[in-house]
């Protein structure tokens, strides 16, 4: 029963993460898309587009929170490695275990204060398409929840002593 389930969950897992990143690319081409658009009414057709400069800063700030948010593991963040490499597996669970509990203890502390001030922009839009900015910064608060469960299951995995290899592979 257990097997079942745990092959159910990663089964879930995969889709959701494909979802995430099928959003992100979809996020991305729409930002190339825009960015083309100004470029060939701006240098083209010499007839600049000022939905299109507002528009590319919405679809990068999506771009680039949803994605450090969903998609970016891990392990493709940067790191310094140096001093994980030269102490063995009790101290790297220490650092796990201490790290995580400050990033995500931070996350979950102003978690509260993220969502009051993007809840608060609702009431200013965008100057030209006069989207409400409490839907331009959302994503701001997806990246905080997000790092409390993955801090959260990072210090589970280290606690289990899982991910405490000798070296960061990357």
């Amino acid at each position: 029963m257990k097997h079942r389930i745990a092959k159910i969950g990663a089964q879930v897992s995969r889709w959701l993460q494909g979802g995430a990143r099928a959003v992100s690319g979809v996020l991305f081409l729409c930002l190339f898309a825009v960015f083309v658009i100004q470029i060939i009414a701006r240098f083209g057709l010499n007839q600049p587009l000022p939905w299109t400069d507002e528009l590319a800063v919405i679809l990068y700030i999506w771009v680039i929170l949803w994605t450090a948010a969903l998609v970016v593991p891990e392990r493709e963040h940067v790191v310094f490695d140096l001093v994980w490499n030269s102490v063995g597996r009790r101290y790297r669970q220490m650092m796990v275990i201490t790290g995580n509990l400050l990033l995500g203890g931070l996350a979950l502390a102003g978690m509260p204060a993220t969502w009051d001030y993007v809840h608060f922009m609702q009431r200013e839009g965008t100057p030209v398409l006069e989207v409400p900015l409490m839907w331009v910064f959302l994503p701001l608060v997806l990246l905080m929840a997000a790092l409390v469960v993955r801090s959260t299951w990072a210090i589970w995995q280290a606690l289990q002593g899982r991910g405490l290899d000798s070296e960061l592979r990357l």
